[in-house]
């Protein structure tokens, strides 16, 4: 394929991918999330209470989980329903080929998602770095959406994976509030606006980076995990 080809054919691929994974249900995962970012701003705003970057941090976790829900956990789902599993599985290299582009654009479109929600909270709550929000959220995002990307494949059923996953957020949940893990980089949920009370901000620096390379190496290990399951094509398709 030569240089021209390809990018006049690129457009095309990544239209019809989008249309792939935002297809279906996740118009109702984007309002609901955008609906329980703005129900919770107004909340605050209406008892005034004290608004910073930790607590916009924690505001927009929910929501973005909300966005990676529908394509991690019922993208597979979703190529099997379409009848097009078994032709995906002819293309040569598909675990790359094919979910490697889609999994990148997922995250690429969320990011721009996330940024819109940071602006939107600069307009009307406080002012905040939208790219540098949008940042820091990807990291457990990806954790989580290359996680049930990985059950995807294991399970083979959207509504099966569902369900693990909700599991685990609520294993997350509780053990973010443990007091062995909640200060240490092995917390899913850190929040790294928000500085501990007794905690030197150079500990405290070196504390987020660690957690965001463990995020970051968890989110590769899941996501070659899911990848190599997607070559037993006995298992998806027979």
């Amino acid at each position: 394929m030569t240089l021209k080809q390809f990018i006049s054919l690129a457009p095309k691929v990544a239209k019809y991918n989008l249309k792939v994974i935002f297809a279906g249900k996740f118009i109702w995962f984007f309002l609901a999330a955008l609906g329980f970012f703005c129900f919770f701003m107004f909340q605050l705003a209406w008892n005034r209470a004290e608004v910073n970057e930790g607590i916009l941090y924690e505001l927009l976790n929910f929501p973005a989980v909300l966005l990676i829900f529908y394509p991690a956990v019922f993208g597979i789902q979703n190529d099997e329903d379409a009848r097009i599993l078994e032709l995906l599985f002819g293309i040569p290299d598909y675990k790359y080929k094919v979910w490697g582009i889609r999994l990148l654009m997922i995250y690429i479109a969320i990011f721009f998602i996330l940024v819109l929600f940071g602006y939107l909270a600069v307009i009307l709550l406080y002012p905040i770095n939208p790219f540098e929000m949008a940042i820091q959220l990807m990291f457990p995002l990806l954790f989580y959406g290359n996680l049930a990307f990985m059950f995807s494949t294991i399970t083979r059923s959207g509504n099966g994976t569902a369900v693990v996953m909700i599991v685990i957020s609520i294993l997350f949940i509780f053990s973010s509030d443990m007091d062995f893990i909640r200060r240490t980089f092995w917390n899913i949920l850190l929040n790294p606006f928000t500085v501990p009370n007794n905690f030197l901000p150079v500990i405290w620096e070196g504390i987020i980076i660690k957690s965001r390379v463990f995020l970051l190496i968890g989110s590769i290990i899941w996501m070659m995990i899911g990848l190599l399951n997607l070559q037993k094509r006995e298992k998806f398709i027979g």
